[in-house]
């Protein structure tokens, strides 16, 4: 016991509304539901948890992780309650200190992915929580990114936990069947998400993923557990972006985050930096370029020397720096970038097929950021408008019909780019396309582009077609979500 305030713990306690005494008796109550009703927790022992920093004995930090997370509505761990011992590694570890060591990935997973299902069953939203600063997650990561990975456990272990801490049945070798069965669920999802967003399905990746945790707390041969990191960064990335696409922002990152752990373990620098630029390119969308330039530096930097990552791999994180330097109103460095997308897009002779993961950035995508990246451009430099209409019109003839989402951001941003380029006629057109099928896709970021284009007819509201356009938006737009994405952290909440 120490005589220092468990301040993590008393700040989420203030958040809550209890009083000492309600808690105890919470306490009480979740553990008899738990199969521990010799539990008599007090007012007074809550005051030494809270005031003098003591530890509960188990199964409570367990049990206040459960009650704090119901009703904050957000995933709360026992780390992120200060309820850890110094140096213990415990079974149940949180996105605290990143990164954390090898080998607790499973079990970080296989816990936060845990909690977030027990969120959905109750219909809970995670928006108390805060997003990590892009510049928080690289100083975190860069020299871990790059350092070498260490040699796998080999077969038949346990990686890093006792195996009475796991449930019997989870932890069992599996075989090239299932494997192969896995990655197979992985393309349904990812081809479920492109052709209709991620709302539908993201439960359901969550849940795979959760059982993909307990898959790798059991370490089979080398080969097997490589194509189990695999799949289990290839689902925390679907994870991460369904969340993205649904407005779990704080949620979303640290997918995206276990998603590059995961590609980490398994020796896949390349998927770990793309996984980090999918975080990027959510710190683009809520409007924070400099945090998405950030974590590109890290992707790159943590993709491995040149001949790691293939040149399409290079050719999407190019387009993902020009649109956060389009962002900022840089458009020499915009275009540079770009220019570097399309040669390093034309070098991809394909000699070696891409993996899986970037089989969805054709040539359809690199004109649609092209167009994304221009459009941007033009709010502050309006020449570029006329550019991105024709790259969102390039990317629309060449869009496959499966990829129903991109094709509907393409729309958006070809509304927006006539907008902007002062075509109102072409982009009412444009933008009543985008309204006839946006119903059809759970995406709340088509939403909030969509929004965008509502915004930038303002300029036009007395023509009669334009007015009509806007009474029909306004008619069809849902509420504005609330997400709490403004607060800066240091660390991963």
């Amino acid at each position: 016991m120490s005589s220092r305030t468990n301040t993590r713990l008393a700040d989420l306690f203030r958040l809550t509304g209890w009083s000492k005494g309600e808690l105890a008796r919470l306490v009480n109550r979740q553990a008899a539901a738990q199969g521990c009703p010799q539990l008599a927790t007090d007012t007074s022992r809550v005051r030494r948890w809270i005031d003098m920093g003591e530890i509960p004995r188990d199964p409570v930090p367990e049990v206040l992780a459960t009650l704090f997370t119901e009703r904050l509505g957000r995933v709360v761990t026992i780390e992120d309650l200060g309820l850890r011992r110094p140096g213990e590694a415990g079974s149940q570890p949180s996105l605290r200190g990143l990164p954390w060591p090898p080998g607790r990935t499973a079990e970080v997973l296989t816990e936060f992915t845990g909690m977030d299902l027990m969120l959905n069953r109750r219909g809970m939203v995670g928006a108390g929580a805060a997003l990590a600063a892009g510049s928080a997650l690289s100083d975190a990561l860069y020299d871990w990114l790059g350092a070498v990975s260490g040699a796998p456990p080999g077969p038949g272990s346990l990686h890093g936990v006792d195996a009475a801490g796991f449930d019997r049945y989870d932890a069992t070798p599996v075989g090239s069947e299932e494997i192969d069965a896995l990655e197979h669920s992985v393309e349904v999802f990812r081809a479920w998400d492109a052709a209709r967003g991620g709302g539908l399905q993201r439960k359901a990746v969550v849940g795979q993923l959760n059982e993909v945790g307990g898959m790798l707390a059991y370490h089979n041969t080398p080969h097997i557990q490589r194509r189990l990191w695999a799949v289990a960064a290839d689902l925390a990335v679907l994870a991460g972006w369904m969340s993205h696409d649904v407005g779990l922002e704080p949620t979303a990152q640290k997918y995206f985050v276990i998603a590059a752990h995961a590609a980490r373990e398994g020796g896949d620098r390349p998927r770990a930096g793309e996984a980090l630029s999918r975080a990027a390119r959510q710190m683009l969308h809520l409007g924070r370029p400099d945090d998405a330039l950030d974590l590109m530096r890290l992707a790159r930097a943590g993709s491995g020397p040149g001949g790691e990552a293939l040149p399409r791999t290079r050719a999407m994180f190019a387009t993902v720096e020009a649109w956060a330097e389009a962002a900022r109103g840089e458009g020499q460095a915009m275009r540079r970038r770009l220019g570097e997308a399309e040669e390093l897009f034309a070098a991809d002779d394909g000699g070696t097929p891409p993996p899986g993961w970037m089989q969805m950035f054709d040539e359809a995508d690199l004109y649609g950021m092209q167009a994304l990246s221009h459009r941007t451009l033009a709010e502050h430099e309006p020449a570029a408008a006329r550019t991105a209409e024709g790259h969102a019109r390039r990317a629309l003839d060449l869009r496959d019909d499966t990829k129903a989402r991109s094709r509907l951001f393409d729309q958006i941003s070809l509304a927006s780019a006539c907008l902007l380029g002062d075509d109102p006629e072409q982009a009412e057109s444009a933008a009543r396309d985008a309204l006839r099928v946006i119903g059809e896709n759970s995406s709340h970021r088509t939403w909030d582009r969509l929004r965008e284009v509502q915004r930038l007819t303002g300029a036009y509201a007395a023509q009669p077609r334009i007015a009509a356009l806007r009474q029909d938006l306004d008619q069809a737009m849902p509420a504005p979500r609330r997400t709490d994405t403004s607060a800066l952290s240091t660390r991963l909440i």
